[in-house]
C-alpha cells in the first residue's frame, strides 16, 4: 500500500544548479531524492511545483512523491531533515491526494525580486540582492509594470532557448515597493514582487531587469508596453542575476490548500 507525501520546502540556491536533477551538478530534487532514499531505501524522484533556475532561492517550494513506506508525515519531515545538508529544509510535511500533481494543482506562483541601490554596498545581504549602483524610482518601474499585469504573449520575457511552444501566462499583480528597516536600517532595497498563474524561462528575472532600465532613467515608463508589444527577447531589459530572486508562495487550488497547511501529525 503506497502513499503520498506532500513537502513544503526552503533553500537558499546559492550553491545549487537549480530544482532540476542533472548530470554531474548538484540540485535540489537531486539532494531530496538522495534524503528519501537515505530515509526508507526506495529510488524516488520527488516532483516540484516551480523548476527554480541555478542560484534562484525559495522560501515555499511545493514538492511530492510516492512511497511504500508507510510513516507520518512528521517522522517524514523529521527524518528527510535528518538527511538533507544545510541549505535545504522540509518545513512542513502532509499525506495528499493519490492524484495530487504539484505542478497542474499549483494555480498561483509569487516570486520576489531584491535590488540594492543604498550607497554601502549589501555585505550581508550581498547573496540574495542584485547590487545597482543609483537610486532607482519606484513609483517608474511601478507604472511600467501595469502594462504586463493580465494575460499576454510574453515571448519578449522568455529565454529563447526555452522549448515552450506557448508564450501566453497570465500576471495577476506586480507590486514594486522600497523596503525598509534591511541592513544598516536604511530604505536602500527595492522589492519587486511578481503573482501569475506560471512563468516562462527566465521570464521573473528579465522583467525585473526591464523594469530596472526605467527605475533608473535609461528607458521611459512607455518602453515596456512596447517590449511587451514587440514579442522579441532582444526588445527587452537584461537578465537579472538569479542570486536576486526567490520564489516566495505557492498557491495550490482551494481544495488542496488546506491539505497541504495542516499541522504535520
Amino acid at each position: 500500500m503506497s502513499q503520498r507525501l506532500q513537502l513544503r520546502l526552503a533553500y537558499n540556491g546559492e550553491r545549487f544548479s537549480g530544482w532540476q536533477i542533472q548530470p554531474d551538478k548538484r540540485t535540489v530534487q537531486g539532494v531530496l531524492s538522495d534524503a528519501i532514499r537515505g530515509v526508507c531505501g526506495e529510488s524516488i524522484i520527488p516532483k516540484g511545483s516551480s523548476r527554480t533556475d541555478a542560484g534562484v532561492h525559495a522560501a515555499d517550494q511545493v514538492a511530492s512523491f510516492i512511497t511504500t513506506k508507510k510513516f507520518s508525515p512528521d517522522v517524514w519531515r523529521r527524518a528527510i531533515n535528518a538527511h538533507l545538508p544545510n541549505d535545504v529544509v522540509v518545513l512542513r510535511s502532509s499525506e495528499a491526494d493519490p492524484s495530487f500533481n504539484p505542478i497542474t494543482d499549483a494555480e498561483k506562483k509569487r516570486y520576489r525580486y531584491r535590488i540594492h541601490d543604498g550607497e554601502v554596498r549589501p555585505v550581508l545581504a550581498r547573496p540574495f540582492v542584485w547590487q545597482w549602483n543609483s537610486r532607482l524610482s519606484v513609483s517608474a518601474m511601478q507604472n511600467a509594470a501595469s502594462c504586463l499585469i493580465g494575460e499576454h504573449d510574453f515571448s519578449s520575457f522568455e529565454n529563447p532557448s526555452s522549448p515552450r511552444v506557448s508564450k501566453v501566462r497570465t500576471i495577476h499583480d506586480i507590486t514594486i515597493q522600497r523596503h525598509t528597516g534591511g541592513e544598516y536600517e536604511a530604505d536602500n532595497e527595492v522589492w519587486i514582487e511578481i503573482e501569475g498563474n506560471g512563468f516562462l524561462y527566465n521570464m521573473v528575472r528579465i522583467i525585473a531587469g526591464t523594469l530596472l532600465m526605467v527605475g533608473s532613467g535609461k528607458r521611459p515608463e512607455t518602453w515596456a508596453s512596447r517590449v511587451l508589444a514587440d514579442k522579441q527577447r532582444t526588445s527587452a531589459g537584461p537578465t537579472a542575476p538569479a542570486h536576486g530572486l526567490l520564489l516566495l508562495q505557492i498557491t495550490l487550488k482551494p481544495q488542496l490548500a488546506a491539505a497541504l497547511h495542516a499541522p504535520s501529525s
